[in-house]
C-alpha cells in the first residue's frame, strides 16, 4: 500500500501518514518558541540538573534539554515568577530579592551550560543563537509585585534581561487588577502606578504581557502601549467562559493593535475540568509536612517529596483537558483575528499541561494538527515564533526611536 494512505492516529484525529511525515519537516524547518516556561522552580530543586532528562511521571517536571530537542524546541520565555504577598515595604523588599535571585538562577543556568545555552536580549538573537544548535533563553516577568511601588526597580530588570512584564498575577496588586482576585476589580483597570509601568517599559522596549490581567486592564495596556502588547499563555472564552480567557471582541482589539495572543495548555483553563478539595488538602498536608517547599533542600528530602507527591496523584489523579479540546482554542483563534496574531505556550513547569501534551515532546502534534487543518508552513512559522518575535522587534524599535531622539535608556 503506497505510503499516501496509510493513516496516522493523532488523538483521535486520522492524518495521511505522508502528511505526518511532512509535519515532521515542517515542525524541524520552524523556530520554536514557547512564551511562557516556568520552569525556573526547578533550577532551585536540590540536585535537578536541566541537562538531565526527567519525566513528568517521576519528578513533574516538564522542561529540560534533551526533551526540548525531542520536542524540536529552540527556546522561550523563561519566567521570573513571584507570587502575590504582603503590599508592605518588607514584603516588596522580601518580593525583589527573590526574583533578582531567579533570574541569577536562569543566568547561572545558561552560564553554566553554555554550550547548550544562551540568553536572548533581542528578538534577532532567536534565530541566530538557534543556528548554532543552541537554545535560546529570553527572561520575562510573570506579575510586577517584585517591583512594588520602585519603577527605578523595571531598568534593574531590563538589565538582567527581562524582555516581557506582566504588571499582575493570580491577585490585585499596586499595578493592576487580576482576572481572578476573589475580591473583584480594586483599580478599575491599571492604577496610576501601573500606568506608569506601561510608560517605562514601552521607553525601554519590554513587552507588555495582559495575562492574568482582567479585560479593563488589557483594554488600558492595548490604548496606553504605544507598541504591541502580548497575552503570554492565555485562552479563548468563546471555547471556555473562564475570567482568565478572553472574548472574541476583546481578542479583535489586541490583534488591531497588532498584539498577538499565545494559546495556554493549562487545562483548569482550557476546559471545565473542575477540582478535587481532597487532593488539595492532602497535597499541601504533603507539603506543609516538609516545612514548606523550602524544607525541600536537600536530594534526599526531594526524594522522599517525590515519592510521596506520586502516590498522591495515584491516589487522588488530577482531571485534564484533551489535546482536541486544546486544539478547539488553537483553531478558534486563529479563526477569529488570523495566523499574524496566534501562538503557543503551553505554561510548563507553572500547572499546564493536557492529556498528549504534558511535556515540551509533545509540540510536533500541534504542527500536524495545523496542517491537517489546511494551515500553511508560512502560517505554523507565525504561530511558533514569528508574531511573538514581531511584537518584540516593535518593542525595541520603539526603545530605539526614543534613544535617538535622546531619551536615556
Amino acid at each position: 500500500m503506497a505510503s499516501s494512505v496509510l493513516l496516522f492516529a493523532l488523538a483521535g484525529v486520522m492524518l495521511p501518514l505522508a502528511l505526518a511525515d511532512a509535519a515532521g519537516d515542517v515542525h524541524r524547518r520552524a523556530l520554536v518558541l514557547d512564551t511562557h516556561f516556568d520552569s525556573a522552580v526547578n533550577l532551585a530543586r536540590p540536585g535537578w540538573d536541566v541537562m538531565q532528562r526527567h519525566t513528568w511521571e517521576l519528578d513533574f517536571s516538564q522542561v529540560d534539554y534533551p526533551r526540548l530537542i525531542e520536542g524540536g524546541v529552540d527556546g522561550g520565555f523563561w519566567a521570573i515568577y513571584v507570587g502575590q504577598g504582603a503590599r508592605t515595604p518588607e514584603g516588596f523588599a522580601t518580593a525583589r530579592d527573590k526574583a533578582i535571585g531567579i533570574g541569577v538562577q536562569i543566568r547561572e543556568m545558561v552560564a553554566r551550560n553554555h554550550d547548550h545555552f544562551e540568553i536572548a536580549l533581542r528578538s534577532a538573537d532567536a534565530a541566530r543563537i538557534a543556528a548554532t544548535g543552541k537554545q535560546f533563553v529570553f527572561i520575562s516577568m510573570e506579575n510586577a509585585y517584585p517591583i512594588g511601588r520602585d519603577l527605578t526597580l523595571v531598568k534593574t530588570f531590563y538589565n538582567m534581561g527581562v524582555r516581557l512584564l506582566g504588571p499582575v498575577h493570580f491577585s490585585n496588586n499596586d499595578m493592576a487588577d487580576s482576572a481572578t482576585d476573589v475580591n473583584g476589580p480594586e483599580h478599575g483597570g491599571l492604577s496610576e502606578l501601573g500606568r506608569q509601568l506601561v510608560k517605562e517599559c514601552n521607553r525601554l522596549g519590554i513587552v507588555l504581557d495582559g495575562s492574568h490581567a482582567s479585560d479593563q486592564v488589557l483594554r488600558d495596556l492595548l490604548k496606553l502601549s504605544e507598541t504591541p502588547v502580548i497575552l503570554s499563555h492565555s485562552g479563548c472564552k468563546a471555547v471556555y467562559s473562564h475570567p482568565r480567557n478572553i472574548d472574541d471582541d476583546l481578542m479583535r482589539e489586541l490583534a488591531a493593535k497588532g498584539g498577538v495572543i499565545q494559546i495556554n495548555a493549562f487545562s483548569a483553563y482550557v476546559a471545565p475540568v473542575g477540582t478535587d478539595p481532597e487532593r488539595n488538602r492532602a497535597l499541601g498536608a504533603w507539603v506543609a509536612s516538609f516545612g514548606g517547599r523550602s524544607g525541600i533542600n536537600t536530594p534526599e528530602r526531594l526524594a522522599a517529596y517525590l515519592a510521596g507527591r506520586a502516590d498522591l496523584e495515584r491516589r487522588y489523579p488530577l482531571a485534564r483537558a484533551s489535546f482536541d479540546q486544546y486544539m478547539a482554542h488553537v483553531l478558534h483563534a486563529l479563526k477569529v483575528v488570523g495566523p499574524d496574531h496566534v501562538g503557543f505556550s503551553g505554561d510548563y513547569d507553572g500547572g499546564g499541561g493536557v492529556d498528549g501534551l504534558m511535556d515540551v515532546t509533545g509540540l510536533p502534534k500541534i504542527t500536524e494538527r495545523l496542517l491537517a487543518a489546511g494551515y500553511t508552513e508560512s502560517d505554523i512559522d507565525k504561530f511558533w515564533s514569528g508574531n511573538a518575535l514581531r511584537v518584540l522587534k516593535a518593542a525595541e524599535d520603539h526603545a530605539a526611536g526614543l534613544l535617538k531622539n535622546h531619551q536615556p535608556l
